[in-house]
């Protein structure tokens, strides 16, 4: 990919900066600004050096204003929001900016054109600009009309945080350092079962926990009472006797009395339901992360919004403490990132959810490609 260190005159330039901003909102206001943060640096290169700067950027579904995610960067640089996306007032706003100017418009999935791959929407955009760049890889995985028409019609750059992404994240595809754990939790098997089976022969040991987990409990033949499982087959018995496994024999419970105990997954009850992994698995995790030189990880480990947090707390902290290298992902467990103030602790943390495994999966992604 082209980044943006390459463009040689960007004096004057109206640069498009797609940016993910897709954040939490509770009450009209931001709760994790993770990901404006992750952008400032490409935001503020670009405006230092007299460019003109027009953030583009999704949220939701569509129908949501970006004003409360304007509020947010302006607590950490000043940016002026255009309640629209293209028209009459966005030309006349662009055409007033000063080189260093930044502006927001508004939320593209208020317009249909934006999932829709439309021509006609991509033209009107890249017409307010001469250059654009991708700086929001956790919506690179979309085939969305301004990760992938945009870059087509205007001379196309990766922002600083999209190329930091790909150069982290592949360190666990081409020859990775040894030993090699893969810590893989979350839910939503249909999407994590290939990363298992592509990493089952890059990692040295993958450790199992989340939702996933209760499917792979179950495919040992035992009992796994209320908890969360895929009714899908998607080829467990083929992999589960691997030796690089690691599926806890430990977990947390709920039972019919709402208390949360640990058991062996010998001993859960039909009434039973898995919230976390226990404290005698996560024993053995600590004794693999201490020999372990590279470690990624991906999705919480326990159903942290029901009280299954703290396997996933105590491994942070574990891994924070270590001289492996850590390469971290997922929305549930940045939050948790966040909230033990651990960010600097680790190695890189992605920006991406879905973007990030599809990369892992498959080495690029539809915005990447785009950029070439």
């Amino acid at each position: 990919m082209r980044n943006i260190k390459e463009i040689k005159n960007l004096k004057g330039k109206k640069v498009l900066v797609r940016v993910d901003f897709n954040v939490p909102i509770k009450d009209g206001k931001v709760e994790d600004s993770f990901r404006i943060q992750k952008a400032l640096p490409t935001i503020t290169f670009l405006s230092k050096k007299g460019a003109k700067v027009i953030l583009i950027t999704h949220l939701g579904k569509g129908g949501d204003t970006l004003l409360p995610v304007s509020r947010a960067l302006n607590k950490f640089i000043k940016a002026k929001f255009v309640p629209e996306i293209v028209g009459v007032n966005t030309d006349k706003v662009v055409s007033n900016m000063k080189n260093g100017d930044v502006i927001l418009l508004e939320n593209l999935r208020n317009d249909k054109g934006e999932q829709g791959k439309d021509k006609i929407f991509a033209i009107n955009l890249a017409k307010l600009a001469d250059i654009y760049i991708n700086e929001a890889f956790p919506v690179s995985h979309r085939e969305d009309t301004s990760i992938v028409l945009l870059p087509k019609i205007l001379p196309a750059y990766a922002g600083l945080q999209m190329e930091n992404e790909v150069k982290n994240l592949s360190k666990t595809l081409k020859s990775p350092k040894h030993p090699f754990l893969f810590i893989l939790g979350g839910a939503k098997f249909s999407t994590k079962m290939p990363l298992i089976k592509k990493y089952l022969k890059l990692a040295d040991y993958i450790f199992i926990g989340g939702a996933l987990l209760n499917d792979f409990i179950k495919a040992k033949g035992f009992e796994v009472g209320q908890s969360l499982i895929d009714e899908n087959n998607y080829g467990i018995d083929k992999i589960i006797k691997n030796k690089k496994l690691i599926i806890p024999d430990y977990v947390i419970v709920r039972n019919t009395d709402g208390v949360m105990i640990e058991k062996t997954i010998a001993d859960i009850y039909k009434d039973d339901t898995i919230l976390d992994v226990g404290n005698e698995s996560i024993k053995l995790l600590e004794s693999i992360i201490k020999k372990s030189k590279l470690i990624l990880w991906n999705g919480p480990l326990g159903k942290y919004e029901d009280g299954g947090a703290e396997a996933t707390k105590s491994v942070l902290k574990i891994i924070a403490k270590s001289k492996a290298e850590s390469i971290l992902g997922g929305g549930d467990t940045v939050e948790l990132i966040d909230e033990l103030k651990l960010g600097k602790k680790f190695s890189f943390i992605s920006t991406g959810g879905g973007a990030t495994l599809d990369f892992l999966a498959n080495g690029t992604l539809p915005g990447i490609k785009a950029l070439k």
